[in-house]
């Protein structure tokens, strides 16, 4: 099985356990604790029912006029102030739910906001990210450098320890400014900075919603929108730094596997053309050797043939393959027996000619045509 098919199912299920664990986690902490508020619920509900004598539809009335009256805590949500908060945790996926478009026209356009913005913001912050990274990278190397180390190179581990102290750092800055502006404990606003900036954005807490902040307090008011945009570019920078390396993975084992098959194929085709090249060798040195076999042939050929001419025996030195065969020589002798052909100066006595075993020649045939004796090997 590929390690990438591994790796995804490994993941798939340490997510469904690390959700059963958590609904564990949470039904243990949390049950008990509904069940306690909600008995309490019941019971005051009952008290009041009875004290100002509601029915059940007057109550029930009450109740949807208080809900939807909370929202909007802060004075008029949909001013250009508040409109813009909206409009902010809507790209960035907070989603606190603290208003939400009432007219038909505004969740059109509200879709059609998102489907644009989410994309957009994420894109931005992902870049942003990448340059605040560059931006430390290059300033640890440079502290390293004034310190007097030997290695100035950054390791991953260094821009790990900074993006985690900076993502605490920020979580602190807010928890103090919010604790102090909204008259929150330090931990309750810990847990909205933690719960804003990571997008999750339950509502539980949210900022700006005393009466008329969003209209009265400006300085505050810029201060929660720089801080989440801020907030959210430095953990985009961590997570780009830390998450974002192990959503790669799965990427480059394709290239690396991709690589490896088209390296297979390339020695696959080397492989096949170096044993075709050598069976073409083979090939080429047999046929070299046939045509060397042939020319031999032709050439001893071509010497018996001037032999037989130089006897007088045939008419021409060069003849036909046919006209061999007449001549009767023999091939074998004439390529490996040196015979000598001895003719008589003029007044000297009769030689009787040395025949070749191999020749049709007489044993008396006289060689005193030849007017020069000589040994030739053959």
């Amino acid at each position: 099985m590929k390690k990438q098919n591994v790796r995804t199912l490994s993941l798939i299920l340490c997510m469904f356990s690390y959700l059963l664990v958590g609904a564990a986690v949470f039904d243990a902490l949390e049950s008990e604790s509904e069940s306690s508020r909600r008995r309490i619920l019941e019971q005051k509900r009952s008290e009041m029912k009875k004290k100002y004598r509601f029915s059940e539809d007057d109550y029930r009335e009450i109740e949807r006029v208080v809900l939807q009256a909370e929202p909007h805590r802060a004075g008029r949500q949909w001013k250009f102030a508040g409109s813009f908060y909206f409009a902010i945790t809507v790209i960035t996926t907070i989603g606190y739910g603290h208003a939400a478009p009432g007219t038909d026209a505004g969740k059109v356009f509200c879709m059609f906001y998102a489907v644009l913005g989410i994309p957009l913001t994420l894109v931005m912050f992902q870049s942003l990210g990448e340059r605040m990274n560059t931006f430390v990278r290059y300033l640890l190397h440079k502290a390293k450098q004034c310190m007097g180390f030997r290695r100035t190179e950054v390791s991953m581990e260094n821009m790990v320890l900074v993006g985690f102290l900076s993502c605490i750092g920020t979580l602190c800055v807010g928890a103090a400014a919010f604790s102090h502006f909204e008259g929150w404990s330090f931990f309750h606003a810990y847990y909205y900075c933690f719960i804003t900036l990571t997008t999750i954005g339950f509502g539980d807490f949210v900022a700006l919603q005393k009466k008329e902040d969003l209209q009265e307090k400006t300085p505050y008011v810029a201060f929660s929108f720089m801080y989440i945009l801020v907030g959210l570019t430095v953990i985009g920078a961590f997570l780009n730094l830390v998450v974002l390396r192990f959503l790669t993975m799965n990427t480059e084992d394709e290239k690396r596997d991709a690589q490896e098959r088209a390296s297979m194929k390339r020695d696959r085709g080397l492989l096949d053309g170096a044993v075709g090249l050598h069976v073409g060798d083979e090939q080429s040195r047999g046929s070299h050797r046939e045509r060397n076999q042939m020319e031999d042939q032709e050439s001893l050929s071509s010497l018996c043939s001037c032999v037989c001419y130089r006897l007088g025996i045939c008419d021409s030195p060069l003849m036909s393959h046919s006209e061999h065969h007449s001549c009767h020589i023999n091939s074998v002798y004439c390529n490996s027996v040196s015979y000598r052909i001895q003719g008589c100066l003029p007044g000297s006595r009769d030689n009787t000619g040395l025949s070749s075993p191999g020749s049709t020649l007489s044993p008396g045939h006289s060689f005193r045509e030849f007017p020069r004796s000589r040994r030739k090997s053959v």
